[in-house]
């Protein structure tokens, strides 16, 4: 858990970060140099000789996935939402969660599924507002990746529960690489390669913390106190960066929000994510 905690510590000040300094630019572009700047601290521990081809698959899929489209659209969320809602609408993480293992059980619950609306009704609190239509490509932006996010924790850790030989530091890098490859491409299609010529030196510093700590050591613990804690426990962690992350952005960074539509939207979509998480424990 204490691997879980640091973690979430590392991605409180993120939001507000990337709102600040980084919204300006191109979201492939800002997920494609953070995973480049994260390759250097763990492609030296890679170690692909004696894994089968299909583990090496299995790593690179997963890392494209929780880390290469989840960032295309959680990045891209700041260009249509403050940064405390965007934090707000992870929440939904292990709620997620719980529905991506009702789907591989091929079950239907629909309960699962009321919660879920429950969270949406909670967005829709806070969005109730002047001019708010588009903060909803926000909202369904952070959704999207948050799926991608779910998913790839809950494969990493069947993964590493089936192959208890794996090390974290060793396999890792293929995740990141897997993620790089995604975001590349997403860069490149998009033409923002050219940005690094015009990059600020405070920007520079913003993607060093999360390029180096953030995304690279944060993870890491992430995905390692993933296969260690329970179900449950993963999903009460999840929502840990929630009230970390809205503080930092609404104190340290700034931020406005109508506190009181933040307080009711905001604890109906923790609600949800509390009852999915007690229904994970049962």
């Amino acid at each position: 858990m204490r691997s879980l905690l640091a973690a979430t510590l590392l991605w409180a000040f993120s939001f507000g970060l990337i709102k600040r300094h980084l919204s300006v630019l191109d979201p492939n572009f800002v997920a494609a140099l953070r995973l480049v700047l994260t390759l250097p601290l763990f492609l030296p521990l890679l170690r692909v000789r004696g894994l089968e081809p299909t583990i090496v698959a299995r790593l690179l899929v997963i890392g494209a996935v929780q880390y290469g489209l989840m960032y295309v659209g959680y990045i891209t969320a700041f260009q249509f939402a403050a940064a405390h809602e965007v934090v707000l609408y992870t929440v939904l993480t292990p709620l997620y969660v719980a529905l991506i293992c009702d789907a591989q059980a091929r079950r239907f619950d629909v309960v699962n599924v009321g919660l879920a609306g429950l969270a949406v009704l909670g967005a829709a609190v806070i969005q109730h507002r002047e001019g708010a239509g588009v903060a909803w490509i926000g909202f369904v932006l952070v959704q999207l990746s948050s799926l991608c996010f779910a998913w790839g924790q809950a494969a990493y850790r069947r993964l590493r529960r089936d192959q208890p030989a794996l090390r974290d530091r060793e396999v890792i890098g293929l995740l990141y690489l897997g993620g790089l490859g995604v975001t590349a491409i997403a860069a490149t299609w998009s033409g923002s390669w050219g940005t690094l010529a015009v990059l600020t030196g405070t920007q520079w510093l913003v993607f060093a913390y999360l390029g180096l700590l953030a995304t690279g050591l944060g993870f890491y613990l992430w995905n390692r106190g993933a296969v260690e804690v329970g179900a449950g426990a993963l999903a009460v962690a999840n929502n840990l960066k929630v009230p970390l992350g809205v503080l930092a952005a609404l104190t340290i960074f700034g931020e406005k929000a109508d506190l009181l539509r933040l307080a009711i939207g905001g604890g109906l979509m923790v609600l949800a994510a509390a009852l999915a998480a007690r229904r994970g424990e049962a």
